[in-house]
């Protein structure tokens, strides 16, 4: 079988480029992988790990000749990664990324892709709490969804092109509006990492004595919560950044529902209390029927 892509270039390689670069190689979904990493050394880790055929320090270089370009990195860069490259997109090549919010993306990128470029921003629904080159593995992207938010306009033969590659990797694909999806991940995603965070954060402000009380008995719950935690600062700092709208407002809206929960628990409100939990085993359920658990 002919390889979708004859040069795929990734600019990043942590998790999700690392794991990108796994899994096209995995699959044969390239001729030739290129990619890059910020410093010199993660690139000589990139290349002991043989994630590609070729590593490059600069974005610009490794782009030239790439019939598809994908940003792997936190999505505040991408203006920049967006001027570095443009000049030296080829013609007929893919722009294709990987971040968490896309009006941002489309904001910062849209405007500096050339003419004869086209625009496929992606964002799969995939991860761990882990970072950098080591931390991919050619499996992650396997019975998850992959959401496209390509502008109107774009190339239909290049949004099915990418929608083929990131099926072949194992993935469900999904087209959605970039509005619409900023507010789906902004409650699935984005503010159950921020509450994590927070929680985190809270523990660690405790007294000596019983922060670490807190850390010797954690409970699954906290334990669950410092796994999320743990996920890449910079990363997410540029999340809650570039979707502070959509997050702000699942803020609120959670703000007023856990008051309404303490309403409960103060005046020994057991009916609302009972409801709640339920709700939260239901949803449970429907995650684990649709295997997204």
């Amino acid at each position: 079988m002919t390889p979708p892509f004859r040069r795929l270039a990734l600019i990043g390689c942590g998790l999700i480029g690392g794991s990108i670069a796994r899994a096209a190689r995995a699959h044969g979904l390239a001729d030739e992988i290129v990619a890059t990493a910020h410093t010199q050394a993660l690139c000589d880790r990139v290349a002991e790990l043989g994630l590609a055929d070729r590593v490059e320090l600069y974005p610009a270089r490794a782009v030239v000749g790439a019939d598809c370009v994908m940003l792997c990195t936190p999505v505040g860069a991408y203006a920049d990664l967006a001027t570095a490259i443009a000049p030296h997109l080829a013609a007929g090549a893919i722009l294709s990324d990987v971040g968490s919010t896309k009006q941002s993306v489309i904001r910062d990128v849209g405007p500096l892709v050339p003419a004869g470029v086209h625009f496929v921003p992606a964002h799969p629904l995939a991860g761990t709490e882990h970072s950098g080159p080591d931390a991919g593995f050619a499996t992650l992207f396997e019975g998850r969804w992959c959401l496209l938010t390509p502008p109107p306009g774009t190339d239909a033969a290049s949004v099915a092109r990418i929608e083929a590659f990131w099926r072949a990797m194992g993935s469900m694909v999904s087209v959605m509006e970039p509005a619409h999806h900023d507010r789906v991940l902004a409650i699935v995603s984005h503010l159950p990492h921020l509450i994590a965070f927070t929680i985190c954060g809270t523990a660690d402000d405790l007294a000596d004595e019983t922060r670490q009380q807190v850390l010797q008995f954690a409970a699954t719950g906290f334990r669950d919560f410092t796994r999320i935690a743990a996920s890449d600062p910079d990363m997410w700092r540029d999340v809650f950044l570039n979707n502070r709208e959509a997050l702000l407002e699942m803020l609120a809206r959670f703000t007023e529902d856990a008051q309404a929960m303490a309403r409960a628990v103060r005046w020994g409100d057991a009916g609302y209390i009972e409801d709640r939990i339920g709700r939260g085993r239901k949803i449970r359920r429907s995650l684990i029927e649709l295997k997204q658990a």
